[in-house]
């Protein structure tokens, strides 16, 4: 399999179980203001479900794609550490330019305290699995 076939395919899986995360802290009612799919489909005026599309869309094009294209040979042998990396870049894009596009604030500031350390658990978990599930496939 081609590395941007195994970047797409990965980053479908570390989506979908973030998205599993995400819908299990939503149900607990974990930090329920640090909703991603509301920002997304807020920031463009839409509905939840084009918003859902649009994280997948993000998660498995976007990431995928940049995670086979740069970030799978930073570090040779430690996919799921290069994951990571991913992740903490994909954070801090999302502290540094889509919390303030959503009114949000730099880092999520009007969230509260735990919302950016909340969120890049989330993005180095997402990470992770991305660089792991890649390893796997290509291996």
């Amino acid at each position: 399999m081609t590395p941007l076939w195994a970047g797409l395919i990965a980053g479908f899986v570390a989506t979908a179980i973030l998205s599993m995360m995400q819908l299990m802290k939503q149900s607990m009612n974990l930090m329920p203001q640090l909703d991603m799919i509301g920002m997304i489909s807020g920031m463009m005026g839409a509905s939840r479900a084009i918003g859902w599309v649009v994280h997948f869309i993000v998660g498995t094009v976007i990431y995928g794609l940049a995670y086979a294209w740069v970030f799978a040979g930073l570090w040779p042998g430690s996919h799921w550490l290069n994951g990571a990396v991913l992740g903490a870049a994909g954070w801090l894009i999302a502290m540094l330019v889509m919390m303030p596009m959503a009114g949000n604030g730099v880092f999520g500031a009007r969230l509260g305290a735990m919302a950016p350390v909340m969120a890049l658990m989330m993005h180095l978990i997402f990470g992770a699995i991305l660089g792991f599930v890649y390893g796997w496939i290509i291996a």
